[in-house]
């Protein structure tokens, strides 16, 4: 049975029904998707970092010049759920990816139910490749391999578990490894390294170019369009810069790391630029999520308050830059509210294909905001979590707050009563004005209430629910 997607059920997302975008009748875009790890909205040169951060950042600023600078893109609070969002254009509560997975080997990701923009991509003839953290699966029926990716190469989970080795305590004859998987479709995925250690992870983007390098090429002489989700290994702890950018800053590792990481995407650009690729090449340079908060490796959130695990505006807040030639006019920035989940729904479109109608989608349609035929979002707001916890929502230039937790190491404390901020006059966060702006209580309730309704259709997939579960016959896989 077809089932809508939240265009009919929540009010908050206004539904622009305008025609499909124009494409060639003969050649589809390329779609690169450059993720950056942990990357707080005060780093680059372009969102007011750059050489106050002591790092300039010009190949990423000049960048951002070619296209869309977005300046409300709300990731999720963590890795693993921005990451599932984006793949699969549903807030991550709904997958049961709504946090970080321990290591363990339990049964954790993606279950086989889930349509990722890989698999679409993939099954409308693009080539499709993913190098870098997957974070979605760690076993067999749950890699990216297994989900709609041709090729896959990165570590099995995040890049701080090379600091183990470092550590008398540990023993790997007896404790668990991280490895470096790599994996072809219909393969078995295999490890590339057995155990990632700190030399490892900092050359690693170094093997990821060297990998994109050779897709593209090949993608070329099979004149296949190509999905390339290009998964950068920075700005995630720690942050150890190549021996070419050590000290290169003066101003320590963090700030090294930063210019590699605008060297790196320079380099992508580049190698776009050479294959003669640029004009016909949809590019998303995107954040996974808010800051890092743990020193030495502490990040920045800029204006905003608060780094990632959190529902602080520096967690629900991450730079996000467009370019696409074709269809993106330059030098365009908005404060429009777009989530990671519309990233799902609008390349699919753009790329002339639409979104799965059996499922829940939350992600909408932002097209017309990047095309510059309309101002306004394709949404007015959103709720949030952390983890399995609502945190609050968000409206226009409201948000209502249901606990304090500035940073990632701070204790969760409940507030007896949701404060509700205007981020205009108080961006910070720090003096709520919630008897001014009950009225604004409305909006958050109607958003609430959508997507409790749309649960209700579709119950969500828990955490740790077996790789056959489905949300409509739950009886699968139990």
């Amino acid at each position: 049975m077809k089932r809508s997607g939240p265009a009919s059920l929540n009010k908050s997302q206004k539904d622009f029904k305008l025609p499909e975008s124009a494409l060639s009748n003969t050649t589809k875009p390329n779609l690169i998707y450059f993720h950056v790890d942990n990357l707080g909205f005060g780093e680059l040169g372009c969102y007011g970092g750059g050489e106050l951060r002591g790092a300039p950042t010009p190949r990423i600023d000049q960048f951002a010049k070619e296209g869309f600078k977005l300046l409300n893109f709300a990731p999720e609070a963590q890795c693993t759920p921005t990451r599932a969002a984006l793949l699969t254009g549903r807030y991550a509560i709904r997958t049961g990816c709504h946090s970080v997975p321990f290591p363990g080997g339990q049964e954790v990701g993606l279950v086989a139910w889930e349509k990722t923009m890989g698999d679409i991509l993939s099954e409308n003839g693009y080539a499709s490749a993913c190098y870098g953290k997957w974070h979605l699966g760690e076993s067999k029926g749950r890699f990216a391999t297994d989900h709609g990716f041709d090729e896959w190469y990165g570590p099995i989970r995040s890049y701080d578990e090379c600091l183990w080795p470092t550590r008398a305590e540990y023993n790997p004859a007896r404790d668990c490894k991280s490895p470096i998987m790599e994996g072809r479709r219909n393969e078995e995925v295999t490890k590339a390294i057995d155990m990632m250690t700190p030399e490892v992870r900092r050359d690693i983007d170094l093997e990821y170019l060297k990998r994109t390098e050779s897709f593209i090429e090949k993608c070329i002489s099979r004149k296949q369009p190509f999905f390339l989700y290009f998964n950068h290994s920075m700005m995630h702890q720690p942050t150890i810069p190549r021996p070419e950018f050590m000290g290169k800053s003066g101003h320590g590792d963090f700030a090294d790391s930063m210019l590699e990481l605008d060297h790196d995407f320079g380099k992508l650009l580049d190698l776009v630029e050479r294959k003669g690729l640029s004009k016909n090449t949809i590019i998303v340079f995107a954040g996974d999520n808010g800051n890092e908060e743990t020193r030495p490796w502490q990040g920045c959130s800029g204006i905003w308050e608060g780094s990632y695990f959190t529902g602080m505006e520096g967690s629900l807040r991450t730079p996000c830059l467009i370019r696409w030639p074709e269809k993106v006019p330059a030098d365009r920035q908005s404060n429009e509210i777009v989530h990671v989940a519309d990233m799902f729904t609008t390349l699919l479109r753009w790329t002339g294909f639409e979104i799965p109608q059996d499922r829940i989608i939350d992600g909408v349609d932002q097209r017309p905001l990047l095309e510059g035929t309309s101002a306004e979002s394709a949404r007015e707001g959103f709720p949030f979590w952390n983890g399995d916890k609502l945190y609050g929502i968000k409206w226009k230039d409201f948000k209502v707050a249901m606990v304090q937790q500035n940073n990632f190491w701070d204790p969760v404390q409940p507030y007896a009563v949701p404060r509700i901020y205007n981020l205009k006059t108080d961006p910070k966060e720090r003096n709520h004005e919630s008897v001014y702006y009950v009225w604004v209580a409305e909006h958050f309730g109607k958003i609430l209430q959508d997507f409790m309704l749309s649960t209700a259709q579709e119950p969500l997939i828990p955490a740790g629910a077996p790789l056959d579960y489905n949300p409509y016959k739950p009886k699968i896989g139990r």
